[in-house]
């Protein structure tokens, strides 16, 4: 059903050189970047139409059925806050606006949403009392009564989450933030004492639903531990969640999962970066408490983003003990779940290039040797479900009689869809069922998409191919390789837009896409996961020319105008592979990273990498640099366009500049761009489309498209 979509970045660090920032501002002058030859210009005019004409349709965030089924709520206008909307479950047309808004012309930032237990009333957050500065969290009723507002927060808030018994509310809290928790954000220019010094912590805020007047929040977790995830005990009384001692960025890699009575002291009751067996080194997230108290369920494997979740199953006593593997061997990528009684639990897993929810069977001891058991898929959609927020992904009735989400494919525009489990159904897509009709008559800008696999070394790699727009099997076509980030990611096929490194918008003008998901990626298990552990650039990319191979087997390919892209980890594969072969004959490398012992000094994040390089750079410098783009550089010869935020913490701005800087001694045709207050994850759309559209160029310069 859907089109790539990515499940994450590329982890990594933070301090960039103020140097080079103030040295090359916006952009590399005409001085400081090698000149590529000369080239018929590109149809500006016709690029622009066509990136214009990307971003059809309406589009759909967060979306939360009531716990009764009644009614539903989501937000319209995407994952960043829209307009709150409200309808009956069987009138998605009769809507009405949830709303902080004093009057109905004013728009404020509205999103997170929360359903009360009885379903009574709906908390969201929002910025109407202080637009553009400062949101807050709101009871919505449905009955047409003003929202109330619940709390007075000085910070940032997200992911509210009602204690079972509806008597509390709680979120994730950062008091006096001056910027999103995460590496993906801008970090802040370097000052002070380093790794010291303005130290921001995520911790549990606990607001009271009844609360007479808006209040500052309870801070439910100690200042010692910045908080990822959590989850309410059943009794209301505690919480189970996943921290480490700050800085947040740099520790989740060894966070402890942790439960704590509500005005009691912590207890870690798993250290998976201390103790032995299966689990040691690896990362965990998405704890989930029993309903009877007795046991937390968790996901844990091998991740690179925090928020980009994959893994097997896991199941540890609450009082703690050894944790026991539910999902052992299983070729999926669980990544969100719910239980569903004490003895079965609800997981959405990605499935090669499917998105899926499955029932897991407990028997007997279920943190012991217990009887495991697997259903049928409730439903399995070639597509992308949820707006890619673990809290977001699914949305269920108490009694879990039905599933909600919304989901796209790059075939299909975004629509809520429904799923009963025990029942087939069919409306274009198998298992679910349409709720929604925003999008109907939209069509794709771009060409159709396909799922492929191929065979590489022991493995069986699955990816996603564009075909160029107006498709005509008698012609010859440029190929553009897209590479994800990650690497612990996946490519899901999902409706494209026009910012960044866009694939649907390389389709619109007349290139092949393949977006592979080489070895490292979820999808396949953690084995398959797990084979790129100390082979970055190897394995993977043999994965990768592998799938290059089977699209030329099967498609018009000029093998004259092939090339690579990336952002991230994707731009990492994009520097090694124009230093590993020819065959590309340009190259566009976003936020990437050309040498692993310089970066390992760079960044401030660096905890996520031993368990991918086994030791610190240190410690085992020759397994960074074997897989040090930098060090095969003479190898290159491969025209490659540089971009990066000033302040990305990921992938610092050196690291692309490094890249630049070698390749114009060594005379290929280059040029570096870097962009003022950006940090990994762009924000500004101005920036986003200016990325774009000089991808454009650079490859309609060495590979044009319709000739």
């Amino acid at each position: 059903m859907v089109l790539p979509t990515v499940r994450t970045s590329f982890r990594s660090g933070m301090l960039t050189a103020a140097s080079l920032v103030l040295s090359l501002g916006f952009h590399v002058s005409a001085g400081w970047a090698q000149s590529a030859p000369a080239a018929p210009a590109p149809d500006r005019t016709h690029v622009e139409e066509v990136l214009k004409g990307l971003n059809r349709g309406r589009m759909v965030g967060q979306v939360a059925v009531a716990p009764d089924g009644k009614h539903l709520a989501w937000v319209q206008g995407g994952r960043e806050g829209g307009e709150i909307l409200v309808a009956a479950l069987d009138d998605l047309k009769n809507t009405k606006r949830v709303t902080a808004a004093a009057k109905p012309e004013q728009h404020c930032h509205e999103g997170e949403l929360a359903w009360e237990p009885d379903a009574k009333a709906l908390a969201f957050s929002s910025d109407c009392a202080k637009p553009g500065e400062q949101a807050d969290f709101y009871l919505g009723r449905l009955d047409g009564s003003a929202a109330r507002r619940l709390t007075d927060l000085k910070g940032m808030a997200n992911a509210p989450a009602f204690s079972p018994d509806g008597s509390k509310i709680a979120f994730l809290y950062v008091e006096g933030a001056t910027r999103p928790a995460g590496a993906l954000a801008a970090m802040k220019p370097p000052s002070g004492v380093i790794g010291e010094d303005g130290v921001e912590i995520q911790r549990v805020g606990v607001a009271a639903v009844d609360a007479p007047a808006p209040a500052a929040p309870t801070v439910a977790t100690p200042a010692i531990l910045h908080v990822y995830e959590f989850d309410w005990a059943p009794d209301s009384k505690g919480l189970a969640y996943v921290a480490a001692n700050p800085p947040g960025e740099n520790n989740w890699w060894v966070a402890k999962l942790y439960t704590q009575t509500l005005g009691g002291q912590p207890t870690a009751i798993l250290a998976p970066a201390e103790g032995p067996g299966p689990l040691h080194g690896l990362q965990i997230a998405v704890p989930r408490w029993s309903p009877d108290g007795k046991a937390i369920a968790f996901i844990g494997g091998l991740m690179s983003d925090q928020g980009s979740t994959g893994g097997d199953v896991w199941i540890v006593p609450a009082g703690g003990g050894a944790p026991r593997d539910l999902t052992q061997g299983r070729p999926t990528s669980p990544a969100w779940m719910e239980w569903d009684g004490d003895e079965r639990l609800f997981v959405s897993e990605l499935a090669g290039g499917n998105d899926q929810l499955i029932r897991l069977r407990l028997k007997g001891d279920r943190t012991g040797d217990g009887d495991i058991s697997f259903g049928s898929p409730i439903f399995s959609i070639p597509g992308s479900v949820g707006d890619g927020r673990l809290s977001h992904s699914l949305s269920a009735t108490a009694d879990h009689s039905l599933f909600v989400f919304h989901a796209s494919t790059a075939d299909h525009a975004p629509e809520i869809y429904g799923a009963k489990p025990g029942t087939v159904m069919t409306s274009g897509l198998e298992g679910v069922m349409q709720l929604s009709h925003f999008n109907d008559g939209v069509e794709p800008a771009w060409g159709k998409t396909v799922s492929l696999s191929w065979k590489s070394d022991a493995f069986r790699v699955q990816g996603w191919l564009l075909l160029p727009k107006n498709y005509d099997p008698a012609k010859k076509y440029p190929l553009i390789v897209e590479v994800h980030g990650g690497p612990a990611s996946a490519v899901e096929s999902h409706w494209g837009g026009g910012g960044g490194l866009s694939a649907t918008a390389f389709s619109a003008l007349g290139y092949f896409v393949l977006q592979p998901n080489p070895r490292g990626s979820f999808g396949q298990g953690e084995e398959f996961t797990q084979a790129n552990r100390k082979d970055f650039g190897y394995g993977d990319l043999r994965d990768i020319l592998a799938g290059v191979d089977a699209v030329e087997a099967k498609y018009p390919v000029d093998p004259q105008r092939m090339g690579i892209t990336g952002w991230s980890y994707g731009g990492f594969m994009t520097m090694f592979a124009v230093t590993q072969t020819n065959r590309f004959k340009a190259a566009v490398s976003g936020a990437g990273l050309s040498n692993w012992q310089s970066y390992y000094g760079e960044n401030s994040i660096d905890q996520w990498m031993i368990p991918y390089f086994g030791a610190s750079v240190y410690d085992d410098p020759a397994v960074y640099a074997k897989s040090s783009a930098i060090n095969f550089i003479k190898q290159a010869h491969t025209p490659t366009l540089v971009v990066v935020g000033d302040r990305d913490g990921e992938c610092p701005a050196p690291q692309s500049y490094e890249f630049w800087h070698a390749l114009r001694d060594e005379k290929v045709p280059t040029q570096l761009v870097v962009y003022p207050n950006e940090g990994h994850g762009f924000v500004d759309p101005a920036h986003r489309r200016d990325v774009m559209d000089r991808a454009v160029e650079w490859f309609v310069r060495y590979m044009p498209a319709g000739e």
